[in-house]
């Protein structure tokens, strides 16, 4: 218990629908590795995962998986855009399911957030998802991109 310094499970959710576009995409992915830049990334320090969505969700990288700044941003780099619909609630059903599981690397008595990417239009619910999580500790941000 107590004030750790800045470490956290963060999971960022990324839009790779269509209507977020391309050039945006790559936007956030320069976004994402500016944030990794600033954080305390080792095996005690931050963990990073992150999942993209479209029509369907996919685990691009999970919380356990990469420790050092490097390999995060190696990881995000070579990210292929998806480019389909825009299923944000299925990806927030999966960020609480499985990316703050201990299996996919989530620790006991670390705060976890979540910043969500995205241009706003989603072709399913999201509060019931949102607020699961939410109600279970994870902070969410949620971050406009595009129109």
């Amino acid at each position: 218990p107590g004030c750790h310094d800045g470490v956290m499970d963060l999971v960022f959710v990324i839009d790779g629908s269509k209507s977020l576009g391309y050039a945006n995409f790559e936007l956030v992915k320069q976004f994402v590795n500016s944030i990794v830049d600033s954080l305390d990334i080792s095996r005690m320090g931050t963990h990073v995962g992150l999942i993209q969505f479209s029509t369907k969700v996919r685990t691009e990288f999970t919380l356990g998986q990469h420790i050092t700044v490097q390999d995060i941003k190696r990881a995000v780099t070579q990210m292929q855009y998806m480019g389909r619909g825009s299923m944000t609630g299925s990806a927030l059903r999966h960020m609480f399911q499985f990316s703050f599981s201990e299996k996919e690397g989530a620790r006991l008595n670390i705060p976890r957030v979540c910043i969500v990417f995205t241009d706003g239009r989603s072709q399913d619910d999201v509060s019931e998802w949102a607020n699961k999580a939410k109600n279970s500790g994870v902070t969410i941000y949620a971050l406009g991109v595009g129109k």
